[in-house]
């Protein structure tokens, strides 16, 4: 019982996330080319005005994930995850109302959804000022862009790398 009450509440807490965040959680297509011309008085918040176009990495569409499918089984964590696709209907819609730099951090979050999570969190730490020296961190520039085409994440490394050489901010070699 008490472990019900738990995924209940966890589930409560995606979905509520998931319906606050389709607003401020954008996906990268290719700048800002999504198939479906969104008007942010119209369609936003996404998951209230418009959850057929929000999908799950695994294609299951926001009405599929229910209390029921969690207590199933059905419903993986992998089945709570924004797509970049979500994620660059966010950013256009953020950019239509004037948040311009919120649609390109929203783009670099899609790019960060092709990446595993344990080396988005090694690549966090070796961007804390002295962990890395610049070499490492225009390795992982190269990485992000040649593995992961993730070409605006390793611009911002790359800005990184050079501003903490300004400020000395790079580990010794």
């Amino acid at each position: 019982m008490m472990q019900e009450n738990l995924i209940e509440e966890i589930v409560r807490e995606v979905l509520k996330s998931l319906q606050n965040n389709q607003a401020s959680a954008p996906a990268c297509k290719a700048q800002s080319e999504s198939k479906t011309s969104l008007d942010p008085a119209r369609d936003y918040p996404l998951a209230t005005k418009r959850p057929e176009l929000v999908k799950t990495p695994t294609g299951k569409s926001l009405s599929d994930i229910t209390l029921e499918a969690v207590l199933k089984g059905e419903i993986t964590p992998q089945d709570v995850r924004i797509t970049p696709e979500t994620l660059e209907m966010q950013a256009e819609i953020a950019e239509k109302v004037g948040r311009h730099q919120f649609a390109r951090n929203l783009r670099r979050a899609a790019e960060l959804t092709h990446i595993p999570d344990q080396r988005i969190l090694e690549i966090y730490r070796a961007l804390r000022p002295y962990r890395s020296t610049k070499e490492e961190l225009l390795a992982i520039a190269d990485e992000l862009e040649q593995k992961y085409g993730a070409r605006m994440n390793a611009t911002l490394v790359r800005e990184a790398a050079e501003v903490y050489e300004r400020r000395g901010r790079l580990r010794s070699a």
